[in-house]
């Protein structure tokens, strides 16, 4: 089994946290909507691989202008040599926004429930919505409020081997899917760069899951 990837989620311009957790982490996620307007600067320093992500406010975000002036901040990240271009499933104009993503940087289609966990039906469709958009890796990451709302997440990337596929639950139930994720075909997973600098609930720190996987001497 390859050994997991791990996603560091950068929520603010603290250059100096950066640099020290580089080594440890696969690659980076910028939270534009988190860092505000330096978020540029802090893009331009990074020596690993990087999502641009400007996430909706209805999906847990925080970008305070409108729906158009989100998503033309988002793609300007393309400019900037981003990997990866997260959009919504939601986001308004979906197809021409991934059509200026496509064969620029790889193009990710998320969906968040920040009140639970839809049936796995349901999720289902939500993947096959996100490749039907073009998606190169869906994201589905549900709120669990229970246990067993780990299994339904989990679950995802056995329905679809041929897709790569994030999927987990947040908040505290949620622990088990965002540590079993990549064990269970799961790209890749988000960590914060540290305790108190989360990007959603119930998220791990990079030493967190290096320990857990064993990645430490």
């Amino acid at each position: 089994m390859k050994r997991p990837r791990i996603c560091a989620a950068i929520v603010n311009e603290d250059r100096a946290a950066i640099k020290q957790i580089e080594p440890l982490v696969d690659l980076f996620e910028i939270r534009i909507d988190l860092i505000g307007s330096g978020w540029r600067d802090v893009a331009k320093r990074l020596g690993k691989p990087w999502i641009a992500c400007n996430r909706l406010k209805t999906e847990g975000g925080a970008w305070p202008g409108g729906e158009s002036e989100r998503v033309a901040e988002l793609l300007s990240a393309v400019e900037l040599g981003a990997a990866i271009i997260d959009i919504e499933l939601a986001t308004e104009n979906l197809a021409e926004a991934v059509r200026r993503v496509k064969g620029r940087a790889s193009c990710l289609i998320s969906f968040h429930d920040t009140a639970g966990t839809p049936s796995p039906e349901k999720l289902r469709e939500v993947v096959r919505k996100q490749l039907a958009a073009g998606a190169d890796i869906c994201k589905v990451v549900t709120t669990a409020r229970s246990f067993d709302d780990n299994s339904s997440v989990l679950q995802l990337a056995a329905d679809f081997p041929e897709a790569r596929i994030v999927s987990f639950a947040m908040g505290r139930p949620g622990f088990t899917s965002r540590v079993l994720s990549p064990l269970f075909g799961g790209d890749f997973v988000y960590a914060s760069m540290g305790t108190g600098k989360e990007s959603a609930p119930g998220q791990l720190t990079v030493q967190d899951f290096r320990v857990i996987y064993g990645m430490e001497a």
